[in-house]
């Protein structure tokens, strides 16, 4: 009886181990499907033992997922390996970020330039703020002067200033 509830144990943590392998190799879903598979066999197990046992171990599995899945994403990004194979955040300058929608609304008519080709969308420079923009006709050439005429949610029309 004891080798049963050991492997009941062995077969719990190889499907957790399973589940936090699965964000980092691509199978397709075939961990996941082992990792269930794993976690069924255990169920079983506890089961074969008697009910008690069984719905002991089928409330045990329901609290383990969601547990190893939250600590595993809360602490994996502080470890030296979670830092290897995780993006970090690019690092904005103050006037490099895009304005809110209210500021959006009171561009209408700022003159800027262009800082990446609008083919038809792009970035342009208006005061030290890059926004991302769209042509009102076609191709913009970098370094061009533009003109915001219409401004829609985040969107920002601009037109080229002969």
């Amino acid at each position: 009886m004891d080798w049963w509830l050991l492997l009941a144990v062995v077969l719990y943590l190889l499907s957790a181990i399973l589940l936090v392998a699965e964000v980092f190799v691509p199978s397709g879903g075939l961990i996941s499907f082992c990792s269930l598979a794993c976690l069924a066999g255990g169920v079983a197990i506890f089961f074969r033992m008697g009910p008690a046992a069984g719905w002991t171990g089928v409330a045990i599995a329901a609290v383990m997922i969601p547990f190893v899945l939250v600590a595993t994403y809360r602490i994996l990004p502080r470890t030296r390996f979670g830092r290897a194979v995780t993006l970090t955040p690019p690092d904005r300058a103050a006037g490099d970020a895009i304005p809110d929608s209210p500021q959006l609304g009171r561009m209408v008519g700022a003159d800027g330039i262009v800082t990446t080709p609008l083919r038809p969308v792009g970035m342009c420079d208006f005061s030290g703020n890059r926004v991302e923009c769209v042509a009102e006709s076609g191709y913009v050439e970098k370094g061009e002067k533009v003109k915001v005429v219409r401004v829609q949610a985040t969107q920002l029309t601009v037109r080229v200033i002969q």
